[in-house]
């Protein structure tokens, strides 16, 4: 029962962790399925913890920070649209070009106003997203298995982490079960089809792009209003890159994304957890080459592991209309 107790504990902590790459991997996944490929993911990360840092520093609100982080992000979900979609360019070069200035200007901006290197000052407990209890959380926590499973998995997270498991089913639904989602699926896959029938390509990616705005903004001001309390330069730490890879492996779909993302969270969370810890023959496990497991992981899954992943047939090209 302790080992039972012990990964229930670990998985829980990787749930946690796996909120940001949730939310992005659904971000993209809204935007790559329109056709419009987003891999500023990364720097959209930052401008939402950024934002939401800002919103609650000033303000002391954690309502305040949500706002801002997300309004911020699709600000720059809009500028990337902007060029991928009435400029028609380059989307890898427009992505790239975001997560760029968004490393850069997060922390000169930072720097400029607290002038601790671009570190926020620590936010109070009032501009942060406290943990929800469930009823009977104490009582049922006492009984063998279904306790620990109710106690730290179901009860004790934020209400963004609630939201991100939220988003997987209504993702699925909407994409799968709605006139919305029919011909957004469509634009990705044969755009001039759509024009045809007399449908806005331009509108419906655009919708794309601000619903992908929102989602990776959640996961910015998730990493700041909910886990760190604070925003420091770079803490995105390649958050982006991975919920991509787990795009590319869950071949754009809603469920095995949730999966690939958990998964990406569990061993995030294993890898803390060895740190320091001696193990037969090879001793003490370095703490870089824990750090480095789910990098790992990515890459060797994207060797070839998960078959041919064929993305939307129009994804990164842009539509242009025939007169």
């Amino acid at each position: 029962m302790e080992g039972f107790d012990a990964f229930i504990v670990v998985f829980a902590s990787g749930i946690r962790l796996a909120i940001p790459l949730i939310l992005a991997c659904l971000a993209g996944l809204w935007s790559e399925r329109s056709g419009v490929v987003d891999i500023g993911l990364e720097g959209k990360i930052l401008v939402g913890a950024f934002g939401s840092a800002v919103g609650a520093t000033f303000t002391g609100s954690v309502w305040a920070g949500l706002a801002l982080g997300v309004a911020s992000t699709i600000v720059f979900s809009l500028i990337h649209g902007y060029a991928s979609i009435d400029q028609r360019a380059n989307q890898i070069v427009s992505g790239t070009a975001i997560n760029m200035v968004a490393d850069g200007l997060t922390a000169l901006i930072g720097n400029a106003i607290w002038q601790q290197g671009g570190r926020t000052p620590q936010l109070p407990d009032t501009a942060q997203f406290a943990t929800i209890e469930w009823p009977f959380v104490r009582e049922i926590g006492a009984v063998p298995i279904v306790g620990p499973i109710y106690q730290h998995l179901i009860s004790g997270h934020d209400l963004i982490t609630y939201v991100a498991f939220l988003m997987v089913p209504l993702t699925y639904w909407a994409l799968y079960s709605t006139r919305f989602g029919l011909r957004l699926r469509a634009v990705g896959e044969n755009p001039a089809a759509v024009d045809t029938a007399g449908i806005s390509v331009r509108a419906l990616r655009y919708s794309a792009v601000v619903i992908c705005g929102v989602l990776v903004g959640l996961a910015g001001v998730y990493l700041v209003l909910s886990q760190e309390a604070y925003f420091q330069p770079h803490m995105s730490a390649g958050r982006g890159f991975i919920a991509l890879a787990a795009l590319v492996f869950a071949k754009w779909r809603p469920w095995p994304a949730l999966a690939t993302c958990l998964l990406f969270g569990f061993l995030d969370a294993v890898a803390i957890r060895l740190q320091g810890v001696e193990l037969p023959v090879i001793g003490p496990v370095p703490v870089q080459a824990i750090e480095a497991l789910p990098y790992v992981l990515t890459v060797i899954l994207l060797a070839g592991f998960i078959g041919k992943a064929i993305p939307p047939r129009a994804s990164g090209i842009p539509y242009v209309k025939e007169r």
